[in-house]
């Protein structure tokens, strides 16, 4: 087997990256692949959490680096799909106790074990980041609609493609189509025109998400869940199939509007 590593990164933190990993692995092992998502923001891992596998953790990137442990000591299976591992991240140590090389030198053992290898990169642009690429084929970026966190993108594109990551891809987090209608948000095409990069997935803001990342469960798994849906089409996409990208577009009928009230889809946007 030959995997395939790819880097889920975007300079600014907060945009939901950590999430967007887990989503994307979990969806990948729905798919029948197997799959290692690597949490490589050492001292402040989160991706054990989003998974709900905290209490699991006995071993961590770092203990399986340093040879503490046998690399299946170290990967934590997922408890909704047999298809999906953790490797976390190692919670009292400094981000400069690994390099580049021991990480590439990782994922290319876990390619020959592992489908896809996906590695949740640290914010920032130092030395988490520069390790996090480094051991990557492919890049995806994750974004918000937001002056900020796309001048950051715009800036971790030309880092990863000097890095020789050509071609990254783009996920849009946290989408309000209403707001992008009334132009109090940037759309998708003035996000395209800004960074010129190919959009993977939008992703459409959803409190079905957030209740589902405090429960620990990735929200790809809530059959109701709009953000799941288009969690469901990136793996997709990830994985060759040519689905297209819809549109998200505020929904406003009276069915819908009762929907909500009574908490059935309630993001209230199309799917994307």
């Amino acid at each position: 087997m030959t995997g395939k590593t790819i880097v889920i990164t975007s300079g600014k933190g907060g945009v939901g990256k950590t999430t967007t990993t887990a989503n994307i692995g979990a969806g990948l092992a729905m798919r029948g692949h197997r799959v290692a998502v690597i949490d490589t923001d050492i001292g402040l891992r989160n991706l054990d959490v989003v998974m709900g596998l905290e209490n699991r953790i006995v071993y961590d990137l770092v203990d399986i680096i340093e040879g503490n442990c046998k690399l299946h000591q170290g990967l934590i299976r997922d408890k909704n799909d047999s298809n999906l591992y953790l490797i976390p991240a190692a919670q009292t140590r400094d981000k400069n106790c690994i390099d580049r090389e021991q990480l590439k030198t990782l994922c290319g053992r876990l390619e020959g074990e592992f489908d896809y290898v996906l590695i949740d990169c640290p914010a920032g642009i130092e030395q988490g980041f520069k390790n996090a690429i480094g051991a990557a084929h492919e890049a995806i970026i994750v974004t918000t609609p937001e002056v900020s966190a796309i001048r950051d993108a715009d800036r971790v594109i030309g880092l990863l493609e000097a890095e020789g990551l050509h071609n990254p891809r783009l996920i849009i987090n946290r989408v309000r189509p209403g707001m992008v209608k009334r132009g109090d948000m940037m759309g998708k095409e003035d996000i395209v025109e800004l960074l010129a990069i190919d959009v993977i997935g939008m992703v459409p803001a959803d409190d079905r998400l957030i209740i589902a990342t405090n429960q620990g469960v990735p929200v790809i798994h809530d059959k109701r869940s709009t953000s799941g849906a288009a969690f469901s089409r990136i793996a997709a996409r990830i994985d060759g199939d040519d689905v297209p990208l819809m549109e998200l577009r505020p929904k406003s009928g009276v069915m819908d509007k009762v929907r909500v009230i009574m908490g059935i889809n309630r993001g209230a946007y199309s799917h994307a």
